[in-house]
């Protein structure tokens, strides 16, 4: 087995703990014990704040907490592959990987998910030692992450440097990452910017939120609609948009959208029918188009090659689930806009 990550961010209600104590309380099976906590933070495995703790470190409010857990004594640490998962490449070389990730797909082991990831699949197509490590043992080629019900194009690196180059452009934004999704409601402008910094939520910790938080990190994606649809019997319209980010939080798109109060249709975490009170909620069901995913699809990428320089771009169409929604609201476009038109047509195909 490998090496497993685990990142948390301390609660307002933790405040004050030492984080001994914390660490042993968060549950997870390798450091159920005090003493088990300490072992770990004495190692040099846990940190706060990417620093170093003593385990009488007593934690504040949004400190950032980085815990390795290291294979069991007798294991081997490698990452398993797994033969049966597809891999739909798109370009491939000595150096990267571009593909186009399935719904449904976890992209790294994590809680729940330790032999049935992309990087599992990536270990089977590439072999261990021919993936990059700048990620981590267990983390081998990976270079962003798309949600796990997120659907598109992602990278791969096989080399550090390639992963290395690839991840700087990611942080200069140079590497253009587009998304297509659909959201709630009606947005009035063609174009808009949302810059809100994000952190994790301060009581639900399987979310994100936008926060003012001290340890909030900055989070901007700007936004053009392609479409508009007119509101039906459960819901009030929707908005076909093309995102643009350019920073890299986890869930920002979703979160973003969420935040102006249109939300991505199909989201189990932002959506409206993740919120919605009891008696509203078969409404808000309906209203989610029958997804059982958030609408969010990777559709495009361009970037110079890491080692090469050679100017790359990629485009991916919508999965089939997501064009049967567009299909179903097709007699409820309001028209699509100039952009909208030239896009559709040129990047997506006429669909």
């Amino acid at each position: 087995m490998t090496t497993y990550v685990f990142d948390y961010d301390v609660s307002a209600d933790e405040q004050g703990m030492r984080l001994d104590v914390l660490v042993a309380g968060l549950g997870i099976e390798a450091l159920a014990s005090r003493s088990a906590a300490v072992r770990l933070i004495e190692s040099g495995r846990i940190l706060v704040n990417g620093q170093p703790a003593a385990k009488k470190r007593i934690v504040l409010e949004g400190d950032a907490i980085h815990i390795e857990v290291p294979p069991r004594s007798g294991e081997q640490s490698f990452v398993e592959p797994d033969y049966s998962i597809p891999l739909d490449i798109r370009y491939e070389d000595e150096h990267i990987i571009v593909l186009s990730k399935q719904a449904g797909l976890v992209c790294h082991p994590a809680r729940g998910h330790y032999t049935d990831t992309l990087v599992n699949a990536l270990v089977a197509h590439c072999g261990l030692s021919n993936l990059a490590q700048v990620q981590g043992e267990d983390r081998p080629g990976i270079v962003h992450r798309l949600d796990r019900d997120t659907s598109g194009l992602m990278l791969a690196a096989k080399t550090d440097l390639a992963a290395a180059r690839l991840q700087d452009g990611i942080r200069t934004r140079n590497i253009d990452r587009r998304y297509i999704t659909l959201v709630h409601g009606s947005i009035a402008h063609d174009t808009g910017m949302i810059d809100a910094p994000i952190a994790r939520h301060v009581t639900d910790r399987t979310r994100m939120a936008v926060s003012d938080a001290l340890n909030a990190k900055g989070a901007i994606t700007t936004f053009t609609v392609l479409e508009r649809f007119e509101a039906g019997r459960f819901d009030d319209g929707y908005t076909l948009l093309e995102c643009h980010l350019f920073t890299g939080r986890t869930h920002q798109i979703r979160v973003h959208m969420a935040y102006t109060h249109h939300p991505c249709v199909g989201d189990p975490l932002y959506g409206r029918a993740a919120t919605a009170k009891a008696r509203n909620r078969d409404a808000a069901l309906k209203s989610e188009m029958g997804l059982d995913r958030q609408f969010l699809h990777s559709y495009r990428l361009a970037f110079e090659h890491p080692i090469t320089n050679e100017p790359l771009s990629f485009k991916d169409v919508p999965s089939d689930d997501l064009l049967a929604v567009l299909e179903e609201l097709e007699e409820r476009s309001m028209g699509r806009t100039e952009y909208g038109k030239e896009m559709l047509a040129t990047e997506m195909g006429a669909f």
